[in-house]
């Protein structure tokens, strides 16, 4: 019996048919995801621990983080969000154009929040906010003690923010990777599992600024 899809250009020689490298390839991508909750996990328990040791500081430390940008930057990414779906769904109708524009829509949008996120990190370098020893307690208005606290905020700020960074530049690669066999008409309603793999990798990085964006910019909402 030959399976639909068998002799698909797509289908690996390893598969019998297309729906089980789809199955195959879905999996791997979900197995790879909790991996990565695993990781970005343990550095918010990190974040959550200390933020219960020293509230008043991490409070404080935060009134620096540019609440507006950072509202932009969460707007940015649930739009390429968006983007991303379509994109999926344009290969599903057959509409080969619209996969390379909504890819190159994600693209653009991806590239806008990490040139938000460069503006707000040179920010962090001016105003002498880098963890290390040129970091300046006193532009958060803390001295003693609290201004050395203030620099694990920072840390894991950065630590968080920067491998955040990291995972969506690996996203734009591999987007980019996508544009030239979408536009030659590989992707299309029988076979688009590298789009619908992509889009899982794409939004788990969007979840995860969800998860930051309020914990890190609007801790010190409500300090006094």
């Amino acid at each position: 019996m030959v399976h639909e899809g068998a002799h698909h250009p797509s289908l690996q020689h390893q598969f019998d048919s297309l729906e089980q490298q789809k199955e195959s390839s879905t999996l791997g991508m979900w197995l790879f995801l909790v991996t990565e909750i695993m990781f970005f996990g343990g550095l918010f328990l990190a974040y959550v621990v200390y933020r219960h040791a020293y509230s008043h500081v991490f409070a404080a430390a935060s009134h620096h983080l540019n609440v507006i940008l950072g509202g932009i930057n969460t707007a940015v990414l649930i739009c390429s969000s968006l983007t991303m779906a379509l994109a999926i769904w344009s290969a599903q109708v057959n509409r080969r154009k619209l996969i390379v524009v909504f890819l190159i829509a994600t693209m653009l949008l991806g590239m806008t929040f990490l040139g938000i996120k460069a503006f707000e990190y040179w920010d962090k370098y001016e105003s002498h906010l880098i963890p290390g020893p040129n970091f300046s307690p006193a532009a958060l208005h803390l001295h003693g003690a609290d201004g050395q606290t203030a620099q694990i905020f920072y840390s894991l700020y950065f630590i968080m923010t920067g491998l955040h960074a990291l995972h969506m530049i690996i996203g734009l690669g591999v987007l980019a990777a996508l544009i030239r066999p979408s536009w030659k008409g590989r992707y299309d309603a029988s076979y688009h599992n590298p789009l619908e793999c992509t889009g899982l990798y794409w939004h788990f990085v969007d979840i995860v600024w969800i998860f930051l964006f309020p914990l890190l910019y609007l801790l010190g909402a409500h300090a006094r």
